[in-house]
């Protein structure tokens, strides 16, 4: 082999060897960006979670406060005005909270569509699919929230109109009904979409656990037990 020939070939093989290496750095920042986009999601959702307790705080407090309302009867009507008047502060200070977890999830929307253009530039059929997967079921978890969202608003605004009416001494027996039964139907639906909404946030922490796995992406004990 002339010196001319070995020069060119291992120009040759350089090259190879840096297209190869290009190609491998270009996955692994893609799926670096990827995970780093998830764990962003996971950051902006913290809002949300902080809200889940002082929202069941409230919720029982209200409670309370209905239940004492229901055992007075309109007899008492002084104490039923009073008493009105705290469940309505409640209720203000609930949309305050879910206010906030809706907030949260909007802003973790905003951020996991930054998901989009990366997964055009994914290569790996494996990694791409679960990815994909991935994609689809946030979006089912989102379309839920909006649903659960919409509904337990509506239910904010029937909670006020009935300690609203608690307050009016010509208030009857089927116009309180007819207000419980928009109530009841209404938190029907919220309580239909959370038990919808937990089990797509499951099927999302399984499966972005198989896409890091696929991706041979490192992680934490604590975020490997998000998917079990």
């Amino acid at each position: 082999m002339s010196i001319l020939k070995w020069k060119k070939t291992t120009v040759v093989f350089i090259l190879l060897g840096m297209l190869v290496l290009s190609g491998c750095l270009n996955r692994t920042s893609t799926t670096d960006e990827m995970y780093t986009v998830l764990e962003n999601v996971v950051d902006l959702e913290q809002d949300f979670e902080q809200q889940q307790e002082p929202l069941v705080e409230l919720e029982r407090e209200e409670k309370e406060i209905y239940s004492k309302i229901i055992e007075l009867g309109m007899k008492e009507f002084d104490q039923i005005v009073t008493l009105s008047e705290e469940a309505l502060t409640i209720v203000d200070k609930r949309k305050e909270h879910m206010d906030k977890e809706e907030a949260s999830i909007q802003a973790s929307k905003q951020e996991f569509e930054k998901l989009v253009p990366l997964m055009e530039e994914l290569e790996d059929e494996e990694i791409k699919t679960k990815a994909k997967e991935l994609y689809e079921i946030m979006q089912k978890r989102f379309a839920t929230h909006d649903t659960l969202y919409e509904n337990y608003i509506n239910g904010i605004e029937y909670d006020k109109e009935l300690y609203q009416m608690f307050q009016q001494e010509e208030l009857s027996i089927d116009q309180l009904e007819e207000q419980i039964t928009k109530i009841n139907d209404t938190y029907k639906i919220v309580l239909e979409s959370n038990e919808q909404f937990n089990e797509f946030t499951e099927q999302y922490n399984e499966i972005k656990l198989q896409f890091y796995t696929a991706a041979g992406i490192e992680i934490s004990e604590e975020q490997a037990e998000e998917g079990d």
